[in-house]
């Protein structure tokens, strides 16, 4: 696979190292950011998008997913239109003898979409998705204060979802800053100054002269 890797079409340095004898480099990256907007693409297309030929392209999609590099492929749903208009954060502080437990009860709920063991005041932090406030207020107080496991919650309720990537890249840092919309002439930005060229009042200064 590494030699796959390394002489497959590349045409940039090495980025990392990924699994276990698989180079990660720009080619790969790239083909990443294809299937992050669309993880149904064909081949075919992958390959033109990527810039490099079919063969190329399918050997180098299945050693990402050999290499587990690539997990799996799934579905992402609006949870508003499926009912789960409600989502969010409770902060859990977890008697530190008792994180088996905790772990076992958390697995029972269904609501829990993610869990995440976190530094800072709290011990874990809970992401859940319901249909409504009662039904958190409900998983709170009744499921969650009654486990021996759980010592305090702080709940938080996420009222707009701004930004929701699939996955990041170290690619994504490469990219150069959006330059800034270019001012219209005669135009000056707030704190700044604007150099008139001698040219332009020359004609005044004689006159005035």
């Amino acid at each position: 696979m590494s030699e796959i890797s390394r002489n497959g079409g590349g045409d940039g340095g090495q980025s990392g190292r990924i699994g276990i004898g698989l180079e990660l480099d720009e080619v790969h990256l790239k083909i990443l950011e294809v299937l992050r907007e669309n993880g149904r693409i064909s081949v075919a297309a992958l390959a033109e998008r990527v810039g490099i030929s079919r063969a190329n392209a399918y050997t180098r999609f299945e050693a990402l997913r050999a290499d587990g590099a690539i997990k799996r492929f799934t579905a992402e749903i609006d949870h508003v239109r499926a009912g789960l208009g409600i989502t969010a954060l409770i902060f859990v502080t977890v008697r530190q003898q008792m994180w088996k437990q905790f772990r076992a009860e958390l697995a029972r709920m269904p609501q829990v979409e993610y869990c995440a063991i976190t530094t800072g005041q709290h011990d874990a932090m809970i992401q859940v998705r319901v249909s409504d406030v009662a039904e958190v207020h409900t998983m709170v107080t009744d499921r969650l204060a009654n486990i021996p496991a759980v010592k305090a919650t702080e709940t938080v309720f996420i009222l707009d979802e701004v930004l929701r990537r699939p996955y990041v890249l170290p690619s994504d840092r490469a990219r150069p800053a959006r330059r800034p919309a270019q001012q219209t002439q005669g135009e000056v930005p707030l704190g700044k100054m604007r150099f008139v060229g001698a040219a332009e009042g020359r004609a005044t200064l004689h006159k005035e002269g």
